[in-house]
């Protein structure tokens, strides 16, 4: 039997605490939307003086009114391939961002890869996921599909339920034409390249801020909800899971270090409320 894990309130964090990275499923929000108590932890860390960062598997085009809206420094989507950064108006004049359809900020996107890369690995992409909507019975693109630019998914939990064979025999397909394969709480993730959810936390911080996280990981906090967050639980010594992880525990080779008590949304709230109580900006 696996060892439980400490509870949230057994976690001290770190004084010299620099910010947060999230997961966005299940981890802020709750059947689909952000819930008020997360969006509201979201503005206190960030009136703290903390960065926030969520990092997704979600496509960029699902992310973008995120981004606009949500009181954070960026959003990583597709698993650590593209980002969307809020830009101030007087700037993204100077570079010509052009205002999405939303009343918030421009925002810049940008990407780990080339735009001949991407060409090349969106048609290889696409018929990887033809070939897995033809091979596995019950598998289906995920619906947001159309806004995905540098990875694919199949729908195993959101819309649709896929048994675990059949999940199995996704990620299988993917692995077999030499893509990288995830799991989430909804979706099975494939993609072409070496990015992940740690490589695009990575290069979002030189991006941001210009400095190197591997160097600093241990003033940051990293929460998730399931199995495509191991990558970060293994990375970062200060880790959190909502309680809506505990399915996937039996499986994680990397478990975060904590629990919370509440789950998704109520989870993320919980673990704001945790570090902004002996923060001196909190």
């Amino acid at each position: 039997m696996d060892t439980p894990l400490p509870p949230l309130a057994a976690w001290q964090a770190p004084p010299d605490l620099l910010g947060v990275f999230t997961d966005i499923d299940d981890t802020l929000t709750t059947q689909g939307a952000i819930t008020a108590d997360a969006l509201a932890a979201l503005a206190a860390l960030r009136a703290a003086g903390l960065h926030v960062v969520p990092i997704t598997g979600r496509p960029v085009g699902w992310s973008e009114r995120f981004a606009a809206t949500w009181p954070v420094d960026a959003v990583v989507a597709e698993n650590g391939a593209v980002a969307l950064r809020p830009v101030p108006a007087e700037i993204s004049s100077e570079i010509g961002l052009q205002r999405l359809p939303s009343k918030g900020p421009q925002l810049l996107k940008i990407y780990q890869q080339d735009a001949a890369t991407r060409a090349a690995n969106f048609a290889a992409m696409q018929a990887v996921l033809e070939r897995i909507e033809r091979q596995v019975p019950g598998a289906r693109r995920a619906e947001d599909s159309p806004g995905r630019e540098t990875d694919i998914a199949i729908d195993h939990s959101e819309f649709t339920h896929l048994p675990q064979a059949a999940i199995a025999a996704c990620v299988a397909l993917m692995q077999e034409a030499g893509m990288t394969a995830t799991v989430s709480s909804i979706h099975i993730n494939g993609w072409f390249g070496a990015h992940n959810k740690w490589e695009g936390a990575r290069w979002i911080v030189r991006e941001l801020f210009g400095r190197e996280l591997a160097a600093e990981s241990a003033r940051w906090v990293y929460v998730g909800d399931s199995s495509n967050d191991q990558v970060m639980f293994a990375h970062f010594p200060h880790s959190v899971g909502v309680a809506n992880i505990a399915p996937f525990l039996p499986g994680l080779a990397h478990r975060p270090r904590y629990l919370t008590a509440g789950a998704r949304g109520a989870g993320f709230a919980e673990l704001a409320a945790h570090i902004l109580t002996g923060h001196p900006g909190g």
